[in-house]
């Protein structure tokens, strides 16, 4: 299994770079330096996390891990890299690191995954307790933004919010490229989710500053800034659509029933199953924010000629 997901599913992206964007859940990547590997994200799939961890250490040393959200396909398959790095959280991700919600248990939810999809990875995944007692989370904690130095390369963690609270992008200059998670889906359904739209915005308005050739989004195939004008009209045709439907007085039920795009962008790999889901908790999202009626209503931004580039970042501390 090792063997068989490196060679076929790790994709070298130029001499010291390697994402998977084949499997089920995130793209997990990593950057070989001088001094050792960084792994941005980690598989959903233990297998597939076992793997990658015996690929990274050919390498060289794993010095970090670094997580670009707290949702659970970019997360999990820390357990197995337990021992191997130093885990950097944004205080974001610490804070939201595999909490149960009120939408998702991600426990259960990665359970269920490696039931369907990773099977023979059973007899190495813990049970709750197990894995709760020490999920391998973040010892260097951070607000806004990072810098890390590791041998010849430099990772800006760049604090990008809106598909959740505590995003990050990963900008590495000596490769021309950025990580940017869920920021971006490129060519596969945008995950709204409890998502700040007007934050999100801002977050690509951020990106598209940098000076990249390539950009590894949180799912879907490898793509470039272009991608960017794409991404943000996905966000804004949901955006209008719903507040279309709160203007004609549509009730929650009927707006998830009627703005339906379930046939309009296609899901990610292995995720067919959660298409109604996805389109549940879109929907009823941004109803919940935009209807007059609703206690969490909040304005939100439609028109991209409103956000403008962030400017320069101010860096923040580690603790």
């Amino acid at each position: 299994m090792s063997k068989n997901y490196v060679e076929n599913n790790m994709q070298q992206i130029n001499a010291n770079v390697w994402t998977d964007t084949t499997g089920r859940g995130c793209n997990p990547s990593m950057v070989r330096t001088s001094d050792g590997v960084v792994i941005i994200d980690t598989p959903q799939l233990p297998s597939q996390a076992v793997a990658m961890r015996a690929k990274a250490e050919d390498l060289g040393p794993i010095r970090y891990i670094i997580n670009t959200e707290h949702h659970v396909d970019h997360i999990l398959g820390n357990y197995f890299f337990k021992g191997a790095g130093t885990v950097v959280h944004h205080q974001g991700v610490y804070d939201n690191f595999m909490t149960v919600g009120p939408d998702l248990d991600p426990f259960t939810f990665a359970v269920t995954s490696i039931e369907t999809d990773d099977p023979e990875a059973a007899a190495i995944f813990p049970d709750r307790e197990t894995y709760y007692a020490d999920p391998n989370k973040g010892t260097i904690i951070f607000s806004g933004d990072l810098t890390l130095k590791v041998g010849d390369h430099t990772f800006e963690l760049l604090h990008t919010p809106g598909h959740t609270p505590g995003q990050i992008a990963v900008h590495v200059p000596e490769e021309r490229i950025v990580f940017t998670g869920d920021t971006i889906f490129s060519d596969c359904k945008t995950w709204l989710m409890n998502s700040d739209i007007d934050e999100w915005m801002t977050a690509l308005d951020r990106v598209a500053t940098l000076d990249v050739d390539l950009v590894v989004p949180g799912h879907g195939p490898v793509t470039t800034l272009d991608y960017i004008v794409k991404q943000r009209a996905i966000l804004l045709e949901w955006v209008h659509a719903v507040a279309d439907a709160v203007a004609h007085g549509w009730s929650r039920e009927e707006t998830i029933k009627r703005v339906n795009f379930a046939d309009k962008h296609p899901v990610d790999v292995g995720l067919e199953s959660m298409t109604e889901h996805i389109q549940t908790l879109n929907a009823a999202s941004l109803w919940d924010k935009l209807s007059p009626s609703h206690p969490g209503t909040r304005t939100l931004t439609p028109d991209p000629s409103t956000h403008r580039a962030s400017g320069s970042a101010a860096y923040g501390n580690a603790h």
